[in-house]
């Protein structure tokens, strides 16, 4: 094992603040070490110094990203916190009887669960109403799994049933214990690799934006500035919809809150 000494792993925090704008507490050694230790290995490299010096080296982007997709937390399941599907399919619904399409963003989409969720939301309430559904995240490995939208039964259990039978096949043979949400579906979103610590490029504006267990990983200036490029792209009136965990007191004052983890913008 290749050991990870005090000022190696300042280093560490450092490149992942600057890179991600997370936060890596003292107390995360040993998780860098369990997922940066095989890169070493595989690049031949007997110190975390060496690692952090070819980050830096121009001709090394592919590796700087496997760096950012090791040391992001991705962690997400269907329908995850169920009133915020509900609230979205009021608004799906409201916005359908007025004739208008809905556009949503999932900015930290993860493996895919979040958006194709929102997705099956929006075909069910608004059908083809010509509905947009924007999907982004930091890791492009994150971004490759979303993409096929195949998973093991095991991660679908929080679909409802008839969501389900109307927009996942079931895996038989060799695919047995595996479900796959149907073409249909998944080519009605969009996938995009975007850094929300960095300027957004022009995405367009949205009525619901998800960042959803995500901000508990910034600090608070962090959380300040990636809330305020997110307000940016949220419609008057439209919703941004945050983790059971998280709060955006204080952070910015063009939002109000309506209820736990649900702001609107003034």
């Amino acid at each position: 094992m290749v050991e990870l000494g005090d000022r190696e792993f300042r280093q560490v925090q450092a490149f992942i603040h600057e890179a991600a704008g997370i936060s890596l507490s003292a107390n995360k050694k040993a998780l860098v070490t369990g997922r940066l230790e095989r890169r070493l290995r595989e690049r031949r490299l007997t110190s975390y110094a060496q690692y952090l010096a070819l980050l830096r080296a121009p001709q090394e982007a592919a590796e700087l990203q496997q760096a950012i997709d090791l040391l992001t937390t991705n962690e997400t399941y269907f329908f995850r916190e169920p009133r915020h599907f509900e609230l979205l399919r009021a608004l799906a619904l409201d916005a359908g009887r007025a004739g208008r399409p809905l556009r949503v963003w999932s900015a930290a989409c993860s493996s895919g669960e979040e958006p194709y969720s929102i997705a099956m939301v929006l075909a069910d309430a608004q059908g083809e109403l010509g509905w947009e559904l924007l999907a982004s995240d930091i890791s492009t490995r994150m971004l490759a799994r979303a993409r096929a939208g195949h998973y093991p039964h095991t991660r679908t259990e929080g679909i409802p049933p008839a969501y389900r039978q109307r927009f996942c096949l079931r895996g038989t043979g060799p695919q047995a214990g595996t479900l796959l949400v149907q073409r249909a579906l998944r080519e009605r979103v969009r996938f995009a690799q975007e850094n929300l610590v960095r300027a957004l490029p022009g995405l367009g504006t949205f009525d619901v934006i998800f960042l959803r267990n995500v901000m508990i990983y910034f600090d608070s200036d962090t959380k300040r500035e990636v809330v305020a490029r997110l307000v940016t792209a949220l419609n008057r009136g439209g919703h941004l919809l945050i983790g059971h965990s998280e709060s955006l007191t204080g952070l910015h004052d063009g939002l109000r809150a309506l209820a736990p983890s649900v702001y609107q913008r003034l």
